[in-house]
């Protein structure tokens, strides 16, 4: 992909599916905790795809970004349910998941897709947008710092 082209967003759709799919197992991508599998990461994502492109979760949604050259063919995509804040309850968003595809890596597409998804769930009234992240995962964490995402809580999980 040529890195002039010009990154926009839409909702995903149906005829989407297979590859959204296809780019979910990237997010094992990194050197992941040695008691996980790698379709743990991704597995659970993938079902929520589907009921969301099903139109069975309506509070969530998944935004693409694409090549404005060639709309039909997914770059990246953020995924989002809509709830509410942990300990205030107020409006907020979860991202789900942030992928870009392998082959469009390095362009600023993550960057894009994310703040893309934040000026989607201001819009919808969120007042935080919330993420998980494995502590090992650097090159996610380090697009998340760049945005200011705040590590506020720790998980922590002993093995028995």
């Amino acid at each position: 992909m040529n890195d002039k082209a010009e990154i926009t967003f839409r909702p995903a759709a149906p005829e989407d599916a297979s590859s959204l799919a296809h780019m979910l197992p990237q997010l094992a991508d990194f050197d992941i905790p040695s008691n996980r599998q790698p379709e743990q990461l991704w597995s659970g994502d993938l079902n929520l795809l589907n009921a969301i492109l099903a139109g069975e979760k309506p509070n969530a949604f998944i935004e693409v970004a694409v090549n404005a050259r060639q709309p039909r063919e997914p770059l990246g995509l953020a995924m989002i349910t809509l709830g509410e804040e942990l300990f205030n309850h107020e409006p907020s968003a979860h991202l789900e998941a942030l992928v870009v595809n392998a082959q469009a890596r390095g362009l600023g597409i993550g960057r894009k897709l994310l703040a893309h998804a934040e000026q989607c769930v201001r819009a919808r009234g969120a007042r935080t947008l919330t993420l998980h992240v494995f502590s090992n995962n650097h090159r996610a964490r380090s697009l998340y710092d760049a945005f200011d995402f705040d590590s506020e809580l720790i998980r922590a999980v002993k093995w028995l």
